[in-house]
């Protein structure tokens, strides 16, 4: 009896489970990646990824597609729990899987790849690539579809006229392969299905969640484009203060060491560099108007050109990799803040004449005490008396001009008049 309990509960399937709850990103492809890995070694009968997306980026879909392509074990996607949307993104990482679920009441679709136009010529390049970029999206998806048996003209419609459907219409147009209540009942309708030359076992199954580890979590919520954004900010706000406040140390630090991350994550999000160049041009604007001042001029196309370079830097990222206005218009106004008052103050207080120190008593006029001649003498000036030394002999009592300073010892000349 014993060894009967033992064989039934060594045979006891299991399959793994991971959520993923929010835009695509790096972060979750290598989750995705590294989860299939775990239910590979751990002999799952499959890989559940509960999904609920407004989209992502364009390049972590693809490596997500690639792992669904290469994984051993069975992946099973399932839009849940309602109202959840596999939009955009997640319209392909559904029809990617091996077994393609929703939950009542969710949606699928509107997968129609982001790019904005300028205006005039450059609105009609932009149509053009605009077009390219949506028949290689709606081609890609079609691939999708193809591959895993499923309404390939719907999988089209998707991408090109951005159409979103209910779980029950997803099902009747075999855009999925079932609608389950919750993950009971997927399992129960799980269970007996081929995927391949495999059939599940998944009814009753254990069900055991892969959990995030911290390096993907910390990257998930630093690869993001908010992130991004403020320490752009705070190399901005760091190198240009170091340099108008020589000394202070800690906005050098500060801004070197958010350049450092700014380099490495501008390699993982997607930047538009036209974005970049009218921020830089933003803070050429601030400078060249604390220096040569224009009556504000130079400061407000600084503030123009940094809030259209904010709206551009991310425009062409996928839904949910798009900055706010809540981010961009606060910091508009923030740099010009810092600009015009804190960049500007430590300039002009650079460029103000020496207050105190040696170099004042240059220019002063003063009684020499004793002779002076080109061997040597008194002054006293400000509170204390010094060697003096004079091309032009000086009897005791006249006024002298200090002329320069040489250590301990300054360099006089008779003033007349």
């Amino acid at each position: 009896m014993l060894a009967a309990m033992l064989t039934c509960a060594a045979d006891a399937a299991q399959v793994g489970l991971i959520k993923i709850d929010g835009a695509i990103g790096p972060a979750t492809a290598t989750y995705i990646a590294r989860a299939i890995d775990v239910a590979v070694a751990r002999k799952d009968e499959c890989l559940i990824i509960q999904l609920d997306t407004p989209g992502g980026l364009l390049e972590s879909t693809k490596h997500i597609v690639q792992s669904f392509y290469s994984s051993p074990v069975p992946t099973v996607v399932f839009v849940a729990p309602a109202p959840a949307h596999a939009a955009s993104a997640g319209t392909f990482i559904t029809m990617a899987a091996d077994v393609a679920a929703m939950a009542p009441h969710t949606r699928i679709g509107a997968a129609h790849p982001v790019s904005l136009g300028t205006g005039g010529e450059v609105e009609k390049t932009d149509d053009v690539m605009k077009k390219k970029i949506e028949n290689d999206t709606a081609k890609d998806i079609e691939n999708i579809a193809a591959k895993r048996h499923r309404n390939v003209e719907w999988a089209r419609s998707a991408v090109v006229e951005s159409v979103v459907i209910n779980a029950r219409e997803a099902l009747d147009l075999n855009v999925i392969d079932l609608i389950a209540d919750d993950l009971p009942d997927l399992l129960k309708q799980l269970d007996g299905r081929g995927v391949g030359d495999k059939t599940l076992r998944t009814k009753g199954a254990a069900v055991v969640t892969i959990p995030m580890t911290a390096w993907e979590r910390f990257s998930q919520l630093v690869l993001r484009p908010e992130v991004l954004f403020l320490l752009m900010l705070v190399v901005i706000y760091g190198i240009i203060g170091e340099l108008s406040n020589p000394g202070a140390i800690l906005p050098g630090v500060a801004g070197a060491v958010a350049l450092i991350l700014v380099l490495y994550m501008s390699a993982i999000l997607p930047l538009n560099l036209a974005g970049l160049a009218f921020i830089g041009l933003a803070v050429a604007l601030f400078i060249v108007d604390v220096y040569a001042p224009t009556h504000g001029v130079l400061t407000a196309g600084g503030v123009v050109s940094f809030f259209f370079g904010s709206l551009m830097l991310f425009n062409r990222a996928g839904p949910g990799f798009q900055l706010s206005l809540a981010y961009i218009i606060p910091a508009t106004v923030v740099t010009a803040a810092f600009f015009i008052f804190v960049v500007g103050a430590g300039l002009r207080a650079q460029r103000l004449p020496v207050q105190s120190g040696r170099e004042t008593m240059i220019g002063q006029i003063v009684a020499a005490v004793s002779r002076i001649d080109a061997q040597g003498g008194r002054v006293f000036i400000e509170g204390e008396s010094w060697n003096a030394v004079s091309d032009t002999a000086v009897d005791a009592g006249q006024p002298v001009e200090v002329i320069a300073v040489a250590g301990l010892t300054l360099k006089v000349k008779p003033k007349t008049g």
